[in-house]
């Protein structure tokens, strides 16, 4: 069971995990360093706890307390930190309206062949290439979880998935959804290809079907490539892809955020 801490400085040093959440350097460095992700709201830390991940601590409100207290009795010997809101702001940066923060150990990430193999039957996956927005990469997988996507990996430049700021926009989905980075990349794509997937990128090229007409071609295990936002898919990525598909639009509009793109993709494939 959680040990209850009541704290009442700022500057106290238990709370190193949450400090100034706000700097992305500096989140990136910790996490880096420590192997460490951080959970906000009541349910994203049910989502994480529940899933398997190890808590290292708790900081809420004390309002939060009695909202958690199952989960802070199955966490094990780790400190809740309980603190008014005003002093959370200021250890953390910014107002925590969810009132509940925890950090979390990472877990080791499972192999690319152990998350798109040994599955018989219809496959789907997303591969997010380069995504460089936090917000974007959340989205993305709560598209996945919603539309019932099998699995995402990550390419080496994308933004963490487990960055705060990825989980709150997921709303925990990332928990739910198997997940793993694919190295190197692009060659990466010839692992997909040997597992039996049709790797399809969402582009606007040449040579790009619509999205229908992926759809009727009925693929068992179909890979969806997403590139990063601006310059979508580079070249190389290009090159080796089994098909370029295009989602037709209306009214001069040539193309959709990657995240409203997913949601769309995951839907007209399902």
């Amino acid at each position: 069971m959680a040990t209850i801490v009541h704290v009442d400085s700022a500057q106290d040093d238990r709370l190193t995990d949450y400090v100034r959440l706000r700097d992305v350097q500096l989140r990136t460095s910790l996490e880096a360093e420590h192997g460490l992700f951080l959970a906000e709201g009541e349910k994203v830390i049910r989502r994480a706890v529940t899933s398997g991940h190890r808590p290292r601590s708790f900081l809420m409100a004390p309002r939060w307390v009695e909202s958690l207290a199952d989960i802070l009795d199955a966490a094990g010997d780790v400190p809740c930190y309980v603190a008014s809101e005003q002093l959370i702001e200021a250890v953390t940066g910014f107002h925590v309206h969810r009132g509940a923060l925890a950090s979390l150990h990472r877990s080791r990430l499972p192999s690319v062949e152990s998350v798109v193999n040994g599955t018989h039957g219809r496959f789907r996956i997303a591969v997010l290439d380069s995504l460089i927005d936090h917000t974007n990469v959340g989205a993305c997988f709560r598209s996945a979880a919603a539309m019932g996507v099998d699995a995402v990996l990550v390419t080496p430049r994308c933004a963490d998935p487990l960055y705060r700021r990825s989980i709150k926009v997921s709303m925990g989905t990332v928990f739910q959804v198997p997940w793993t980075r694919i190295e190197p990349w692009p060659a990466g794509i010839d692992r997909l290809k040997e597992a039996g997937f049709t790797v399809a990128g969402m582009t606007l090229g040449e040579g790009a079907v619509t999205l229908d007409q992926l759809v009727a071609e009925d693929h068992d295990r179909l890979a969806l490539v997403f590139g990063t936002e601006g310059h979508g898919l580079s070249a190389a990525v290009d090159r080796r892809l089994d098909r370029r598909v295009t989602i037709p639009m209306m009214h001069g509009v040539d193309s959709l955020n990657v995240a409203a793109a997913s949601a769309v993709a995951f839907y007209a494939t399902r």
